[in-house]
């Protein structure tokens, strides 16, 4: 498999926030988002090919940590994935996969799904990358491949929106509505927009007031606080 990195860190975003876990990032994303943070792992895929022992010898050199992420780019294209994810369940580890919901499950052992659909605010600019553009808007909403996630019957499941205004709230609300499941709004994560501390507490004050309004759930960047932007945290 073509990984970007794996390290051993805290959980930055989700239910799982502060989690002491170690990262698994593929390399290669069918999605082009215009802020992405990883563009190492979806822009420009850049890593080394690793084979399945050799990843479990990292992770499993982190003994006191029990929960494994598979992020990404997009780790759900990575060629060997379902593999990945079986022989770590049978090390005894939690799985969180962290995906933008465009490829269905099929089986993939999973404790918690982490569903990061894509809203318009993605969309990379039309100008530079036209190619992309329509590449994107067309694979970002997958409402199909997102009801096979919440349906899958085993482990959970949280969405987690990144949010740029108030605008977006309405938008996410229509893409949840569509989906006719019956998702708790305490599953629903709003998660500002940004690399740095300073971009994120810009926005945290007004979208927290809107969680505490709208009854979702604000998540933070917890990382990005600790770490700075920077690959490895």
């Amino acid at each position: 498999m073509l990984i970007a990195e794996i390290f051993h860190s805290v959980q930055g975003e989700g239910e799982l926030t502060g989690v002491p876990s170690v990262f698994v990032r593929t390399s290669g994303c069918n999605l082009r988002c215009a802020w992405c943070d990883t563009p190492y792992a979806s822009w420009q895929p850049e890593g080394k090919q690793r084979s399945l022992p050799e990843i479990l010898r990292e992770i499993e050199a982190h003994p006191t940590t029990r929960h494994v992420v598979l992020t990404g780019g997009e780790p759900m294209i990575a060629p060997d994935i379902h593999a990945l994810a079986a022989e770590i369940r049978k090390l005894g580890h939690h799985i969180t996969l962290e995906t933008a919901g465009t490829v269905a499950p099929t089986g993939i052992a999973c404790d918690l799904a982490s569903l990061s659909p894509k809203l318009l605010n993605s969309a990379p600019d039309a100008t530079q990358h036209p190619t992309w553009r329509r590449r994107h808007e067309a694979t970002r909403w997958q409402p199909d491949v997102i009801r096979a996630w919440l349906d899958r019957g085993e482990g959970t499941y949280q969405f987690k929106f990144v949010v740029t205004s108030p605008a977006d709230v309405a938008e996410l609300e229509e893409m949840l509505a569509s989906l006719q499941r019956d998702i708790p709004r305490h599953k629903v994560l709003l998660m500002p927009e940004g690399v740095t501390p300073e971009a994120l507490r810009a926005r945290s004050a007004w979208l927290s007031e809107l969680c505490k309004a709208r009854g979702y759930r604000y998540a933070h960047r917890l990382h990005v606080e600790l770490y700075g932007n920077r690959r490895g945290t």
